[in-house]
C-alpha cells in the first residue's frame, strides 16, 4: 500500500514502528483450563476475530512467560501459524489486556510510542493485509507466517495529528455499521424464532387444528398408515433372513397427540435400514461424492462435490436420489451434528460420504416434505442433542440413535397440508433471511471501503500545519537506535527489502 499523492506522508515497514514478540511455548503439564494462582490467561489463534474474546481460555504458568510476552492495551495479535489458508494471519487488537499472553502459534505486535495505536491496529483489518498474508501463507500440512513477513510489510504512516483525525472517522462511521448491522442480527435473531415456532406447531398439529377438524371425515388415520407401512417392509423383507420387527416406542409419558395421529419411531417409518455412507481418498479423476457442506438448511446441494478415488461401480449402492433424506453422522458443534437435508431434484450420478446417514422413509405412506420439516423441528432437535456423544471433541450421532427417534406421524393428507403451510411461512422468512445476509456483506464491503480510503489519505481532509510523517519516523527511528541496548524492545531499523502490501 504505497502512498504517492499525500507529501506529508510516508512508508515505512511494520517493524520500524512495533516490536513483534512470539508467543509463549508451554508443556501440557503447565497448562490449565481453569483460572488458578500463578496462572497468566493465554490467548489462541480461535480467540482472534474482527476483536479479541476471551471464551474458551487456556492458562499457563507465570514462569513460563517473559515480560515481553505480556500483553498491553492496544497490541495487535496475529495467528502464525494454522492448518487453514483463511485462518493463519487473522489479527486483532486487545484492548483489555488484564496480563494476558499468547500461545505459540501467534505473535503480538507491540506498537512503538509515537504512534496512534488504533490506526496502527485498524490498518491489519484492511484487505490489503488480508491479501498479503494469503500470499505468504504457504505450508505443506500447516500455513505459516514468517516473522519478516509481517515486520516487512510496508505500512502507510500519516502524520501523527492525521492519524487521530481518521481514527475518529473510522469510529464514528464505524458505529453508525455497527448500529445497522444490530438492527439486522436481531432481525435474523426473530426470523429464526419465527421458524422454530411454525416447525413446533407443525410437529404438535396446532398448525393445522382447523384444517384438521374440517376434514376429519376424509382423513386415514395415521394407525392405519403405520401398519401398512409395517406390513409392507415385513413382505418385502422375505428371503433376506431373520427379520426384526421395528421396536415400537413406549408412550406411556408422551402427551396425546391430535386425533388421527400416532407415536411411531423414526425405525418404524422407514422402508429400509439405514446406511452410512462411505470413505474414499480424494482423486483428481475419479467418482463424484458430496462434502459434508452439501447439506444446507434442509435441502441438499449437490454443487457441494469433490472426486474421489472410486469407479462408478463400487460407488453404485451409495448413489443418491431423488426424495432421499441425508443427515450428519458428526460435527464440531452439538447444534449442527444430526442436520438433515432433502434431495428436492433429479440429479447425475454422485454418492454420499461417510460423514452421513441415509434415511429411508417408507415414501408411499411418509412425505418427504414433511419429514424434513419435522427432522428440523425443535423436537427433533432436543432428541438428536440428547443422544450426541463427544469423542475428541466432535459430536456424533449413530444408526441406533436414529431409529430410536419419536415421531409424532399425522394422516398422509396432513402431512401434505403441514408441508405447504410451514413452506410458505419458511419461503418468506428465507427470502427475508437473504436480504439480511446481503446486508451484512454490504456492511462489511463498506467498512473495508473506509479503511481503504484511510490508508491512502483519503478519508479526511490534509492539514498543511501537520508535522509531515517523515519527521515523525526519523524520531521514532531515533529513539529506537537509542534504546537498542534495552532487553525488553528492539525497534532496529533492518535493511532488508520491503514488501509491499
Amino acid at each position: 500500500m504505497t502512498v504517492k499523492r499525500q507529501t506529508a506522508w510516508a512508508n515505512c515497514r511494520v517493524g520500524e514502528i512495533s516490536d513483534l514478540v512470539r508467543g509463549v511455548s508451554y508443556a501440557k503439564s503447565e497448562a490449565s483450563k481453569e483460572a488458578k494462582p500463578g496462572y497468566s490467561k493465554l490467548l489462541r489463534a480461535n480467540n482472534i476475530n474482527v476483536s479479541v474474546n476471551f471464551d474458551d481460555l487456556v492458562y499457563v504458568k507465570d514462569e513460563r512467560v517473559s515480560s515481553e510476552q505480556r500483553l498491553a492495551d492496544g497490541d495487535v495479535i496475529i495467528a502464525m501459524s494454522s492448518g487453514s489458508k483463511s485462518l493463519v494471519g487473522k489479527a486483532a487488537q486487545i484492548w483489555s489486556s488484564k496480563g494476558s499472553t499468547i500461545g505459540a502459534f501467534c505473535s503480538a505486535l507491540h506498537p512503538v510510542h509515537g504512534i496512534n495505536a488504533k490506526y496502527f491496529g485498524y490498518f491489519f483489518q484492511t484487505k490489503s493485509y488480508r491479501k498479503h498474508v494469503s500470499y505468504f501463507a504457504k505450508g505443506s500440512n500447516i500455513n505459516n507466517l514468517k516473522r519478516d513477513h509481517i515486520t516487512e510489510l510496508e505500512f502507510p504512516l500519516a502524520p501523527l495529528n492525521e492519524q487521530r483525525r481518521i481514527v475518529e472517522k473510522i469510529e464514528t462511521l464505524f458505529a453508525q455499521l455497527d448500529k445497522g448491522e444490530e438492527a439486522i442480527r436481531q432481525t435474523q435473531k426473530l426470523l429464526r424464532t419465527y421458524r422454530q415456532s411454525v416447525l413446533k406447531a407443525a410437529v404438535t398439529g396446532e398448525l393445522t387444528r382447523d384444517w384438521r377438524e374440517a376434514n376429519k371425515d376424509k382423513l386415514e388415520p395415521a394407525s392405519d398408515i403405520l401398519a401398512r407401512i409395517l406390513k409392507t417392509r415385513r413382505e418385502n423383507w422375505q428371503g433376506r433372513g431373520k427379520y426384526k420387527e421395528p421396536q415400537a416406542p413406549d408412550t406411556s409419558d408422551l402427551p396425546e397427540l391430535p386425533e388421527g395421529w400416532i407415536w411411531a419411531s423414526v425405525d418404524q417409518v422407514l422402508r429400509d435400514g439405514l446406511s452410512n455412507g462411505r470413505s474414499v481418498p480424494d482423486a483428481e479423476n475419479g467418482f463424484p461424492v458430496m462434502r459434508l457442506t452439501a447439506l444446507k438448511d434442509g435441502l441438499i446441494d449437490i454443487s457441494e462435490r469433490k472426486l474421489g478415488d472410486w469407479d462408478a461401480a463400487s460407488a453404485e449402492a451409495f448413489l443418491v436420489r431423488k426424495g432421499d433424506i441425508l443427515v450428519s453422522r458428526g460435527n464440531g458443534s452439538k447444534k449442527l451434528v444430526g442436520s438433515g437435508g432433502l434431495v428436492v431434484s433429479d440429479v447425475d450420478d454422485i454418492a454420499y460420504p461417510d460423514t452421513m446417514i441415509r434415511v429411508p422413509i417408507a415414501l408411499n405412506d411418509v412425505l418427504p416434505e414433511w419429514f424434513i420439516q419435522f427432522w428440523n423441528s425443535p423436537f427433533l432437535r432436543s432428541q438428536i442433542e440428547s443422544a450426541a456423544k463427544t469423542t475428541a471433541g466432535i459430536y456424533k450421532i449413530n444408526q441406533g440413535d436414529i431409529r430410536s427417534f419419536l415421531v409424532p406421524l399425522p394422516p398422509i393428507k396432513e402431512q401434505y397440508e403441514i408441508s405447504m403451510l410451514v413452506s410458505e411461512c419458511v419461503d418468506k422468512g428465507r427470502n427475508l433471511e437473504r436480504w439480511c445476509d446481503a446486508e451484512i456483506k454490504r456492511s462489511a464491503s463498506l467498512r473495508q471501503s473506509v479503511l481503504k480510503q484511510a490508508f491512502s489519505g483519503k478519508l479526511v481532509p490534509q492539514d498543511p500545519a501537520d508535522e509531515p510523517a517523515s519527521v515523525l519516523l526519523e524520531r521514532i527511528r531515533a529513539e529506537c537506535e537509542a534504546n537498542k541496548p534495552a532487553p525488553k524492545r528492539s525497534c532496529k531499523k533492518t535493511a532488508k527489502r520491503k514488501i509491499k502490501a
